[in-house]
Order: structure tokens, then C-alpha cells, then sequence
């Protein structure tokens, strides 16, 4: 108590009151668990990645360990009843596959949903790196090469989002295009780019409006497109069934994480020996 005191330039009266205000956080019980969790990692107070998990319906913290790792996951998780660990129904999370083997080993009634944010944001990726990719093919001074660099953004934005009435100057390329324009001159100076740009907004469409078999037709698609966007496809693929609950299912570990960015904020300022708790 004494030495937390110090650290934080509080009271051990304090440091005790907090901890008191707090213990409920940490009292743990085996014999019940949410129908719907959420699991993902953070960035502590130590600056290490530590591990969280959440109520996918409540967004409430169920609990926040020191370590990450698959094996202690695994034992922490062991420690519920059969009973608890059955009565979870959907847990969301990136594509960590080790995860996956978490959520086989202890939930047996569990489906596997994979988060809308994670598929989008591996899709924009992919295309941005194949953008960049293209972009030094050409001449710096040349006009493609000044489309493709200086708006980047607006190939990340979703196409309706666009402006298509009002043209700007932009001195980059010394001409006034509407933001739409920008963007499709830009695909159209490589075909795998415009290609792997189309998917990449039918992806996100498909995804917002729930649409699985246009997701299945997506994630085979044959046409010419990046490498990365390719592997990305193949991942999708792979993990076609999570992949699909995570557009069916309205649950999405992002917004969950969102809802309680204040309650890790607030943790964040305990010290790591509170917030943290190890596997014994």
C-alpha cells in the first residue's frame, strides 16, 4: 500500500479507498457467463498489450488479464463451470487464430464471429498498399502519379460519400475535379487497382447491409487483383464462416470496445498491480 501510495503522490488512506471502491471488479465467479463476449488486447499502463474481455451486450468489462497469451487464456477460462462456459453463445474478435482455438476449446455452443471493423480495415489496407504500389510506377511529375499520391484519403472513403457536383482546383494536378472524378481516374490508370478498388467498396456494402451471399461471391472473386488484397481474400476464405456471422450477427467488438473506451481510461490511471490481474 505504502509504495502504490507513493507512486501516485496519494494517501495509503487513499490508495486503500480505491482499492475498496474497486474490489468488486476483482471478485470473481466461475459459475457464470455472458451469452454474447467480446476479446481483444490493449495497451496497458506498462505500455504492455494486455488481454480484455467484455459483454457484448452490456459492454460491460468481464475481466482484464496481465498476459495474452493462448495458454493462459486457456486456463483462465478453464476455471469456469461447463454450465458458464455453455451459456455463451457468440464471442467477436479479430482474426488471431489462436483465439478461435480458445473459443473451441472452452465455449462448446459458441459461434465465432469475426468484427466488421477488422474485415474492413485488412481490405483497405490491401488497396492501399497496392495504391502506393502503383502509384511509383509512374513519373513523380506525371499527373497519374500526382492523382494517385496527394487526395490518398479519398480512396479510403466509401464511393456515395464522395463529392460529385462541386469541382476543386487542386494544384497537385493542376486541374478542377469533382472528388469522384479524382478517384475514378485514378483506379483506371491500372486495372488490378480499379478492380481490387471495386471489390473493396462492394465488400463494405455487403458487409453494412448484412449481405452474405454477396460476401461469398466477393471473397472468390477471380479477377485480377493485388497480392495483398488476394491474401486478404484467401484469409476471408478461410474463415468464411466467422467471416459471415460477423455481417449476420449485430454484434461488433469495435462498437463494444468503443462503449467502454471511458471505463479503460479510468482504469488506466490505477496502477497496473489494480488493474491488472495475473493467472495463479
Amino acid at each position: 500500500m505504502t509504495s502504490i501510495a507513493r507512486e501516485n503522490n496519494v494517501s495509503v488512506n487513499t490508495v486503500q479507498r480505491v482499492l475498496g471502491s474497486c474490489s468488486h471488479r476483482f471478485l470473481d465467479s466461475y459459475e457464470y457467463l455472458p451469452a454474447h463476449l467480446a476479446f481483444d488486447e490493449f495497451k496497458g499502463v506498462d505500455r504492455q498489450l494486455h488481454f480484455i474481455c467484455l459483454d457484448g451486450d452490456s459492454h460491460q468489462v468481464v475481466q482484464i488479464l496481465r498476459t495474452r497469451y493462448k495458454k493462459n487464456l486457456l486456463k483462465y477460462f478453464g476455471r469456469f463451470s461447463p454450465q458458464a462456459r455453455a451459456n455463451v453463445r457468440t464471442v467477436t474478435m479479430d482474426l488471431n487464430f489462436y483465439y478461435q482455438d480458445i473459443v473451441r476449446a472452452c465455449f462448446p455452443n459458441a459461434q465465432i464471429v469475426i468484427d466488421r471493423f477488422h474485415m474492413i480495415q485488412m481490405l483497405t489496407r490491401s488497396f492501399n498498399s497496392l495504391r502506393v504500389k502503383v502509384m511509383k510506377t509512374f513519373d513523380k511529375r506525371s499527373r497519374q502519379y500526382q492523382l494517385l499520391k496527394s487526395p490518398w484519403k479519398l480512396y479510403l472513403k466509401k464511393f456515395d460519400e464522395l463529392e460529385k457536383v462541386h469541382p476543386r482546383y487542386n494544384w497537385h494536378y493542376k486541374d478542377c475535379l469533382t472528388q469522384a472524378q479524382v478517384v475514378t481516374e485514378g483506379i483506371n490508370a491500372n486495372t488490378a487497382l480499379e478492380n481490387s478498388y471495386n471489390l473493396m467498396q462492394d465488400f463494405i456494402q455487403a458487409i453494412e447491409t448484412g449481405n452474405t451471399q454477396k460476401l461469398k461471391s466477393l471473397i472468390n472473386c477471380k479477377d485480377q487483383i493485388g497480392t495483398l488484397m488476394h491474401k486478404t481474400l484467401l484469409t476471408f476464405k478461410y474463415n468464411l464462416t466467422a467471416v459471415l456471422n460477423g455481417a449476420e450477427l449485430p454484434y461488433s467488438k469495435m462498437v463494444v470496445l468503443k462503449a467502454s473506451t471511458a471505463k479503460l481510461n479510468k482504469l488506466n490511471e490505477l496502477p497496473l498491480a489494480i488493474l491488472v490481474l495475473p493467472i495463479s
